[in-house]
């Protein structure tokens, strides 16, 4: 199907790239100057920013409780944003979202960003947070049950690379993983899938734009043959834990989530994959307030809870 008209409408009026190097201060900034006040954020019953002390160093947490309770699951989220952007600003609300919809006790997680910060200190940002939420699950009022990862776009790829590290490091303790239209490969031959070429151009992100806006993190340090950087090329996803993996139809990076989910069901881990028709990349940021994607936070919610129950 076509994208949605209330996408259409507001994709027009973004400007077409001008070809002028990116300035991530700047992009930064403006970022911050979208996000809405508090007072018109969707309320909880508590949210609290903390200090996660982590093997990687102390780390910025936004710890969001739906409601009053003995105990919570913990649903660590990881916002995107090429591995430069994003902050626990930007993505407030969407934590707020899982927060209410699931009933887990949200853990957003401010890691260090490229280009200021080399790779890995990202990723290790968050397996840090991960492993500090378990360690500290007495205190944190964890109920020794869910611990799930959820991230976007980039933060998607986190989520993917931290699940494998920590199978790889025997930590077993994260029961779900969620990723929303992930970016796993970070090859950018346009060749490599077939959504490179369909969504090109019109829909938002763009697939000139890939190279340019992930150069920060590959510059750091980052290979993209490296399965840290490109969960995609990780041979063996065996004993992974459940995935649910959403796409978006007109994302270019579409496919390579839908392909990472095929790998994974075909390795034997739970795996959902659903595409969101006339959706575009950064829909569940950007477009979740729209009712037809707005079902996003509801599908995540039963995933989680049916996993759980098995």
């Amino acid at each position: 199907m076509t994208i949605h008209p209330e996408i259409a409408k507001i994709l027009a009026q973004i400007p077409a790239p001008d070809g002028s190097p990116l300035d991530p201060v700047a992009m930064r900034a403006g970022e911050a100057a979208q996000v809405p006040p508090v007072g018109d954020r969707l309320p909880l019953f508590a949210v609290e920013d903390r200090i996660a002390s982590t093997s990687a160093g102390d780390v910025p947490v936004r710890i969001y409780t739906p409601v009053e309770s003995g105990s919570y699951g913990f649903l660590v989220y990881v916002h995107g944003g090429a591995f430069f952007l994003g902050s626990l600003d930007t993505v407030d609300h969407v934590a707020r979202e899982l927060a209410k919809a699931t009933g887990l006790r949200v853990i957003s997680v401010g890691y260090r960003l490229a280009p200021e910060a080399a790779f890995p200190a990202g990723l290790d940002d968050v397996y840090g947070v991960v492993r500090w939420a378990a360690e500290n699950g007495e205190s944190l009022g964890w109920d020794g049950r869910t611990l799930a990862l959820a991230g976007d776009s980039s933060g998607g790829n986190f989520v993917a690379a931290v699940t494998a590290k920590a199978h790889d490091d025997g930590f077993d303790r994260i029961s779900h993983q969620v990723l929303y239209y992930p970016s796993v490969d970070l090859d950018f031959d346009v060749n490599r899938y077939a959504s490179l070429r369909e969504n090109a151009e019109g829909y938002g992100l763009e697939t000139a734009g890939l190279l340019p806006f992930n150069a920060f993190y590959l510059t750091s340090g980052a290979d993209p043959a490296d399965p840290l950087v490109s969960p995609i090329r990780r041979e063996d996803l065996t004993g992974l834990p459940p995935a649910l993996i959403i796409t978006a139809e007109h994302d270019p990076l579409r496919d390579e989530g839908e392909m990472y989910g095929q790998r994974l069901a075909d390795a034997g881990v739970a795996t959902t994959v659903t595409r969101y028709d006339g959706a575009n990349h950064g829909f569940v940021v950007n477009f979740s307030w729209i009712p037809e994607f707005a079902r996003v936070f509801t599908e995540t919610a039963e995933f989680l809870s049916r996993e759980t129950s098995r």
